[in-house]
Formats: structure tokens, sequence, C-alpha cells
């Protein structure tokens, strides 16, 4: 049995509106999520990193002022972006390092940041992401 032309639009229809709203999570301006009045400086130690496009992952775990530990996920540059700008993957962040990260946190207060700059284990500082609201910046620390 074949199915109509109508039938296959529809069918082809429904699976891209399906689709679409997780493609369009996916990637976002930085005004949606992040706030450039609301900096941040943390030190973690690395449990995971997802490099992948369009955003790569830092996930680090932070002890806040009570002793708590506090799991953040930092959004940056696409995983191509980072291999030109000095990361090499599986190499440059190892699970259990310690960071000290510079970013911006999400408007809704969540552990979420855009991640700008990374100070890794060696001393050496490499940016993960554009400058706040920009989606722009230079590919090397200056």
């Amino acid at each position: 049995m074949t199915l109509t032309v109508a039938v296959r639009s529809a069918v082809a229809l429904v699976l891209v509106a399906w689709l679409l709203p997780a493609a369009a999570h996916a990637h976002h301006s930085f005004g949606v999520v992040y706030d450039a009045n609301q900096p941040v400086t943390l030190t973690g130690t690395v449990t995971k990193f997802e490099w992948t496009n369009p955003h790569s992952h830092l996930f680090i775990d932070v002890k806040d002022n009570s002793g708590k530990v506090v799991s953040w996920t930092l959004e940056g540059y696409p995983a191509t972006v980072l291999s030109r700008t000095g990361w090499k993957r599986d190499e440059t962040v190892k699970i259990g390092d310690t960071v000290t990260i510079f970013g911006w946190r999400a408007r809704d207060g969540s552990p979420l940041a855009h991640l700008r700059q990374a100070t890794l284990p060696d001393g050496r500082k490499l940016f993960f992401g554009p400058p706040a609201g920009t989606g722009e910046g230079a590919a090397t620390v200056r």
C-alpha cells in the first residue's frame, strides 16, 4: 500500500514541527539565557566536559559559602572553535582537575553560566566563549 502525497507531506510536517523546538532550544542568544550584569567567578572540580556543537559544556562542582557542593553547567564555544583557540579534547582539562572560571550567570539564578575564560590547573587562561552578549570575541587571550 502506498501513501498519498498528502499523507507523506502531513507526516513530514509533523516531524519538522516536532524536531524544530529542540533545535531552537539548543542554540539561543546570550541575552535570552544569561545576564551581562551578573558576572561570576568560580573555582571548582571538573566533573564532565561535553565537546559538542553548537555549544560545548564544562561541568564543575563548586563549594558554596555554607560548604554545600553545587554542580554548575558552563556553556561556551562549539568544539570547532575550542580546538582553534587552544583547547584539546581529553587533554586540556580532565575529570578531577581544579579550574577557575569567569562568566555570566543565567537569568533564572540556576547554577548555569556562560563561560568566557577558564584558568587551567597549569595557570594558562583560555577562552571558552565570547564576550557577554556579542556572540563574537578574540580567539586568544590578550
